[in-house]
């Protein structure tokens, strides 16, 4: 018999995600329906958005690891006894890890903070960049643009590696950076192959007892990414996504009447919007993965 979520001990909420301790060794990590932009959670949530990320976590763990030999915090499948029914097939049981104070941000292409940085100082996380580059523009090579981790309500902070060296000490840091694009290279090929660009990624890291870095959190999903459509690419526009991107579109869009620089909580997202987001996040799990979505628990096994 599968124990009740209760039975657990309910450690921290974000974002997205909510994780319980299973035992001393092992955590229960829940992706919730809801949805954040802007360092916000919005309402309402969208359907079936936690089965998606955890589905696509778990391909791209696995893929990650047959091709890189990349290690990663699964502790058991999304079918193990050990998650309760009511979580089943949005949950990941997951080995505990010192996680790393720094999201790894990898970017392949120009676009949101990046582009921002990059206009006014011609820089992105101290990475000088080459002249003339445009809304989406490809960059030369992919780069390593760190972040710290905001609090729900703050925002992240994009940083320089020689931040992070500074916190962490250079040999980390150098990992962190080389594991990062070395991941993101592998992916965004994987996922041209496909059909899609992998504009940019998140990625997060923990170290085990042995002090190796092990890949954590969630892993290429429409949450900690930007996909893009290859065969409607074309620099210097907004690109349609197949990620958040779209609610972030909204929010920033005369429709809204919200101002991303101001304090006050976003508005709700209307139902077109919501619906529009799932099937978007749907599309982009079915073309990288090559599998039907399914909405059952344990359907995407």
């Amino acid at each position: 018999m599968r124990p009740e979520l209760s039975d657990y001990t309910h450690l921290s909420g974000g974002k997205v995600r909510e994780i319980y301790e299973v035992d001393s060794e092992t955590l229960l990590m829940v992706a919730t329906d809801r949805i954040s932009a802007f360092d916000f959670s919005l309402d309402p949530e969208i359907p079936d958005k936690g089965r998606i990320l955890t589905a696509t976590s778990t391909f791209y763990f696995d893929l990650l690891s047959r091709e890189l030999g990349v290690r990663n915090h699964l502790a058991g499948g999304v079918e193990d006894e050990r998650i309760p029914e009511e979580v089943l097939g949005r949950a990941h049981v997951v080995r505990k890890l010192d996680m790393v104070a720094f999201e790894c941000v990898a970017r392949g292409y120009l676009t949101g903070s990046g582009k921002k940085e990059y206009d006014a100082n011609g820089r992105v996380c101290g990475v000088k960049l080459p002249e003339g580059l445009v809304e989406a523009s490809r960059l030369p090579e992919p780069i390593f643009t760190p972040a710290t981790k905001a609090e729900q309500g703050d925002h992240d902070e994009n940083v320089t590696f020689s931040y992070v060296a500074s916190k962490l000490g250079e040999k980390l840091a150098s990992e962190l950076r080389e594991k990062t694009l070395a991941i993101y290279s592998a992916a965004a090929a994987y996922a041209e192959s496909r059909g899609i660009i992998l504009a940019d990624t998140k990625l997060e890291f923990g170290l085990d007892e042995d002090g190796s870095l092990v890949l954590a959190d969630e892993v290429l999903t429409p949450d900690s990414s930007r996909y893009w459509p290859a065969d409607s690419y074309e620099p210097g526009r907004v690109q349609p996504s197949f990620d958040k991107q779209y609610v972030r579109n909204w929010l920033t869009g005369p429709k809204s009447g919200w101002d991303p620089a101001g304090d006050t909580q976003p508005p709700e997202l209307p139902g077109t919007v919501v619906e529009a987001t799932r099937d978007r996040y749907i599309e982009a799990y079915e073309r990288l993965s090559g599998e039907k979505f399914c909405h059952w628990p344990g359907a995407n096994a």
